[in-house]
């Protein structure tokens, strides 16, 4: 009895050994990977000063975004690239490069500690992002705000589009849906009390930081009733969309097909969400069913919209965007000063200009 119990004892240590090892192990893991992280910050910007160097560049800015592999942000650095190789400076997409996907708030600490010549970033309204730009500002660093904006902070510039230019035009759109609805219930019975209530859904960040969304949605609003449009005729709602990863907006959405009811009309206010509403409608076969107010003229949106997937797009001139943003930085270190804001210019596409916007785009290349 006494051989098990000694027995069960050293099983029992060797375990608690095991636990400690692990533990350790553990431990050692996660200080070599943050030091490793530190090493690779502090080197980061150096290698980039080396090649700004090696090509006599005269300022290196970089661009912060939350999804770099977007075509529309890709677009978007291209234009600021271009435009700053016309004044000799380097303009760094900071993420791209880096070995695992950081957030925005974190790129930004990221490009204060490298001393920077100058920031671009999407930015949000948060306190926190306030305070980051605030603190690259103070430390000699001028930041534009691009895309989103941050009213609050020390920002010398901002960069979008028209928020609620946007919204009356999607508003427009509905409103020719609605038309388009009518005439069709109206061939199929013989009585307004027949007329189906339109259901519209805006689909939303989840995280509620981009309060130019609210300006979309009031624009949008206005131009529906400005038409005299009943209340009873339509119904908009707000749709949270968890833009965490692509697969999460994919769930998100199909959350909403899912539904007791699918709305008549899908509004996206980015590239992702137009393209996975677009598959969403596919894969529950309700293409002609479901119309798409779609975001960005990326090949797969323009593509959609010949093919009656999506009912129109709104096209931005995303190379307008990097260029204003370098612009707003060349101004502030020329003039001392620059715009406090800069809006690019946005184009609405649907089937009855489609094939004239292809035959632009391809005359442009």
């Amino acid at each position: 009895m006494g051989e098990k119990n000694n027995q069960n004892e050293d099983i029992y240590k060797k375990r608690i050994v095991r636990q400690y090892i692990m533990l350790l192990l553990t431990l050692v893991f996660v200080l070599v990977t943050i030091v490793a992280a530190s090493l690779f910050f502090r080197f980061y910007k150096t290698d980039k000063v080396k090649q700004a160097e090696a090509a006599s560049y005269d300022k290196y800015y970089v661009m912060i975004t939350d999804n770099y592999k977007s075509d529309f942000w890709k677009s978007v650095y291209k234009g600021a690239k271009d435009k700053a190789k016309e004044e000799n400076i380097y303009v760094d997409l900071l993420g791209e490069q880096l070995s695992k996907d950081y957030s925005v708030e974190e790129l930004m600490e990221i490009a204060t500690a490298s001393k920077v010549d100058g920031i671009i970033v999407y930015a949000n309204e948060t306190l926190e992002m306030s305070q980051l730009i605030n603190d690259a500002v103070a430390k000699g660093i001028p930041v534009v705000t691009l895309y989103g904006d941050c009213t609050r902070s020390d920002r010398i510039s901002f960069v979008g589009v028209g928020g609620y230019s946007i919204g009356r035009m999607y508003g427009g759109q509905i409103i020719d849906i609605i038309k388009e609805k009518r005439r069709e219930e109206l061939l199929e019975s013989e009585t307004i009390a027949d007329r189906s209530q339109v259901e519209i859904t805006v689909l939303v960040s989840a995280d509620s930081k981009d309060t130019g969304q609210n300006i979309i949605i009031s624009g949008l609003q206005d131009v529906i009733n400005q038409d005299n449009v009943t209340d009873s005729e339509f119904e908009v709602t707000i749709a949270a969309v968890d833009n965490t990863n692509s697969f999460s907006v994919e769930e998100s959405i199909r959350d909403i097909f899912l539904g007791e009811s699918v709305p008549d009309v899908i509004v996206c206010l980015n590239e992702l969400s137009t393209v996975c509403t677009y598959q969403a409608v596919v894969d529950f076969n309700m293409v002609g069913e479901v119309s798409i107010l779609g975001y960005y003229d990326s090949e797969t949106i323009v593509n959609a919209i010949e093919r009656g997937g999506i009912y129109s797009t709104i096209s931005i001139e995303a190379s307008q965007l990097g260029e204003y943003s370098v612009n707003a930085l060349s101004d502030y270190y020329e003039f001392g000063n620059t715009s406090e804001y800069y809006l690019a210019d946005v184009t609405l596409i649907n089937r009855d200009n489609v094939a004239s916007y292809r035959k632009e785009e391809g005359t442009d290349e």
